[in-house]
């Protein structure tokens, strides 16, 4: 019986245990406790997804109503398909940064901030869960908050003082899209006098010609597509992950950004509807070449990055294109491209930015013309770079191959061979700047006086490769994530109110 009641309040535990943890972290002097009790509240967290996911696939869409107020008079949790998997996506990667953390941390972050640190980065994954379980329009405001003042706060314990420089610009464009969101949502209030998603669903059918909602649409849509970085609101993001904590552009690269996208889905999909969207509204002429110009353009500038990091946040813009190039294709085999390459983006980012990290921590730099022949002095390290790399290409048995090929089905399902063909070119651009790195790492010597570098620690590698693992896992054996992806895309699609 207890169990049963334990299993029954899971949706509410999944955002209470790390919005619980973070002040006791705050209140952690011992640095090396505050990280152990953040690492239990993941693992938590990590249990807690995978057993939402069991619960979904097996009994549907779970609900759980607070205070016995049912909806939409009270704040409702919602745990659908997509949900779930987004759950999953996000506990996953905190679960296998923060054991991470702790070396890394050490090494970047001064010791009287580190109890401060983990609060924020509970508070950030407390908001990033909430936003994806809320039911509520103005409560993913308030979560979307939480997990952007806490990720600006994060960016700003970088110790080059252009962290500082990154969090300030971030905190700007971030408020500007945060005010964009709450009047679009206080638009939607106004009309309809809800807040609840499922109810706004059902009420704004009627409402389809209202000039009240189109602004409102307009205006979620922009607020929300600063947050993602999409081509052009995407300045904030290359300055963020290259001046981060690594902890942090690991963490951030591999989530935040995804559960953006998410929102987006689930307004244009789950709450305006999808004939709205891209009928009424022609999203699809909008999101199709600002996607087109983001992929291309991010992926032309990150060939003539010297920082890595900041090549991999242009990167990152790259593929976040990918995802919308998907959704604009108003198709089910284009919104499942978008919702496997959310999982699969996370996979080899995390990688990515994790194994930089461990570079950063034995020579103090990831200036590319620095990483010279680090190839033989860390093979592990590099070892990872490499995997994570060819996973971004998308050669074939890794996961970013899976990503792309269903990307390019649903472009060629649209007869759009045009754009297949820029696919294909613009992976071929993420092989020329992965290859800069490869050639430096491996084919140059050790610049003259550099620091002669070891492997770094297990507690860096282990994590950073079971990621590596993991994209080539999933990109082998591909029926969770496939199955995970095209049920909820068909669910969206095939379920407009």
């Amino acid at each position: 019986m207890t169990l049963n009641m334990l299993l029954s309040h899971l949706p509410a535990l999944q955002v209470v245990v790390p919005l619980l943890a973070a002040p006791l972290c705050a209140l952690l002097r011992p640095r090396h406790l505050a990280w152990a009790v953040a690492t239990l509240t993941s693992w938590v967290c990590l249990l807690i997804s995978l057993t939402l996911v069991a619960q979904v696939q097996a009994g549907g869409t779970l609900r759980y109503t607070f205070g016995g107020w049912p909806s939409p008079w009270g704040i409702e949790y919602v745990v659908d398909l997509l949900g779930a998997y987004v759950l999953l996506i996000v506990s996953l990667i905190a679960a296998l940064v923060l054991p991470y953390a702790r070396r890394s941390v050490e090494r970047e972050i001064d010791p009287e901030h580190h109890s401060l640190f983990y609060t924020a980065l509970l508070l950030c994954l407390c908001g990033l869960l909430g936003i994806v379980i809320t039911g509520d329009a103005f409560n993913l405001f308030v979560f979307l908050e939480i997990s952007s003042l806490s990720t600006y706060t994060l960016i700003s314990f970088g110790r080059d003082r252009r962290a500082l420089t990154a969090s300030y610009q971030y905190l700007i464009m971030g408020t500007i899209g945060a005010t964009f969101f709450l009047i679009g949502v206080g638009l939607l209030y106004v009309l309809t006098g809800t807040l609840n998603m499922a109810d706004l669903a059902e009420r704004i059918v009627p409402l389809a010609e209202s000039r009240t909602l189109h602004t409102a649409f307009a205006f979620i849509l922009v607020g929300v597509s600063l947050k993602l970085a999409l081509f052009p609101l995407h300045l904030w993001l290359p300055n963020a992950y290259a001046h981060a904590p690594s902890v942090v552009s690991a963490f951030i690269a591999s989530t935040a950004t995804k559960v953006a996208v998410y929102v987006v889905v689930r307004f244009i999909f789950s709450l305006f509807g999808y004939r709205f969207a891209f009928d009424q509204m022609q999203l699809d002429w909008v999101l199709l070449p600002l996607a087109i110009i983001g992929i291309f353009t991010a992926s032309v500038v990150a060939v003539f990055q010297e920082n890595v990091k900041r090549m991999l946040a242009y990167s990152s813009l790259a593929q976040i294109g990918y995802m919308m190039l998907g959704i604009s294709l108003d198709s089910v085999t284009g919104l499942t491209a978008s919702l496997l390459h959310l999982f699969n983006h996370a996979l080899m980012k995390g990688a990515l930015f994790m194994a930089l990290g461990a570079v950063f921590y034995r020579i103090g730099s990831v200036q590319l013309g620095q990483m010279a022949g680090l190839g033989r002095q860390m093979p592990w390290t590099l070892g990872a770079v490499v995997a994570g790399g060819l996973s971004l290409i998308g050669v074939p048995l890794t996961v970013g191959f899976i990503s792309k090929w269903y990307l390019i089905l649903a472009v060629i399902e649209q007869g759009w061979w045009i754009l297949a063909a820029l696919v294909l070119v613009t992976s071929l651009i993420a092989l020329v700047y992965m290859w800069r790195v490869v050639e430096t790492s491996y084919f140059q010597p050790r610049p003259a006086g550099a620091v002669i570098a070891g492997e770094a620690p297990l507690s860096l590698i282990a994590p950073t490769w079971l990621l590596v693992l993991a994209n080539l896992y999933f990109g082998i054996d591909t029926g969770f994530t496939i199955d995970l992806a095209g049920s909820a895309a068909a669910a969206l699609i095939g379920g407009e109110p």
